[in-house]
């Protein structure tokens, strides 16, 4: 025997679905993910190519539109060092305490091998900095997340050894900055930190 619907309850229903449509905008303009008003990629304006060994562009912004959203793209072009950088409060002054966050999920595409260093305000300069590989993708676009284990970061001998602790890189956190020193192809569609909203300017 089917069993009826009070008609009350499928009224209740029916006034849900024509509500829903004209709220959703509202709570999505609300998300922690909103973009800002300027160009950004997660809330980050700030993609920079800082003129550190051959890369196209030079210097300047690595933004450029995609579809409705933006991506960074650089080429990272000889065998040199070459240095991509993104500051996490979207002005060199800033910086970001991650002491709490687990890591970040980084959305891109690499024909080679790189390194992501995690650069603080108050040793910001040089190459001795803590930093992880960023894996080739072989030009393909994936998803992929970088915990800030202290484990899972190091240095290279060739860039020099950190004279301050993982730790308190996290705790003053100023940029993430990619360095390779072979020719590549990088795109970046997605840096989103576990716990962190970068202010839009």
């Amino acid at each position: 025997m089917r069993r009826r619907i009070p008609f009350a309850r499928t009224l209740s229903a029916l006034a849900a679905l024509l509500v829903l449509p004209l709220t959703a905008p509202a709570a999505a303009s609300a998300s922690p993910g909103r973009e800002c008003a300027t160009p950004s990629i997660d809330r980050l304006q700030q993609w920079l190519a800082s003129g550190e060994g051959t890369t196209v562009p030079a210097t300047g912004s690595l933004l450029v539109p995609e579809g409705r959203r933006y991506a960074a793209k650089v080429t990272f072009v000889g065998a040199e060092w070459h240095v991509a950088v993104v500051w996490l409060g979207n002005r060199f002054e800033a910086q970001a305490d991650l002491s709490r966050s687990a890591g970040f999920l980084l959305t891109y595409r690499a024909t080679e091998d790189l390194y992501v260093q995690l650069r603080p305000a108050s040793h910001w300069s040089g190459g001795d900095k803590w930093l992880t590989p960023v894996p080739s993708t072989g030009g393909r676009l994936v998803t992929k997340f970088f915990g800030f284990s202290p484990r899972r970061w190091t240095s290279l001998p060739e860039l020099g050894t950190p004279s301050y602790s993982f730790a308190s890189a996290l705790r003053e956190a100023r940029g993430l900055v990619f360095v390779g020193k072979t020719p590549n192809e990088l795109e970046f569609r997605g840096l989103r930190i576990d716990g962190y909203r970068p202010p839009c300017l």
